[in-house]
């Protein structure tokens, strides 16, 4: 059985003179976004923010699992997913997104840590969902 998760938006008005909300099913987030929360810097978030919040919160957790079954349970995993957003052809683009990543992993080599980071780079679930986007990954053993 499928696990299903619900993210929600709401859009009131044109753009770029409109605005948003977006929250997710959990309650955990709500807030608002806009064109200048996009464009510029406003306040508020922005779609590729989240990508890029989500992306880093499930190649975290997915690197642990394969440090963790590699016998190598980490003191943390801290990510960074930079999204980024281009003007192609009359519209937008995400055309890639750079993974920078620092693990704390007590008795691993930098070579296995980066064998499982590249791993990960592909297998984690969100980065199946995002893989029409060239992705570049960092990975520092600290």
């Amino acid at each position: 059985m499928a696990i299903v998760r619900k993210g929600q938006a709401e859009w009131k008005g044109g753009v770029p003179e409109g605005s948003g909300s977006v929250s997710v099913q959990s309650g955990a987030f709500t807030g608002s976004y806009g064109f200048k929360s996009r464009m510029e810097d406003g306040p508020g978030t922005n779609p590729e923010e989240l990508i890029g919040a989500a992306h880093a919160a499930c190649f975290s957790m997915a690197l642990s699992l394969a440090l963790s079954q590699a016998g190598h349970v980490p003191t943390r995993v801290q990510t960074t997913a930079k999204v980024h957003l281009d003007k192609r052809d009359g519209g937008y683009v995400i055309p890639l997104i750079e993974l920078v990543t620092e693990g704390e992993v007590p008795g691993i080599s930098d070579e296995e840590f980066q064998k499982l980071a590249t791993a990960t780079k592909t297998g984690c679930p969100v980065s199946k969902a995002l893989s029409a986007v060239e992705m570049k990954l960092t990975a520092k053993l600290l």
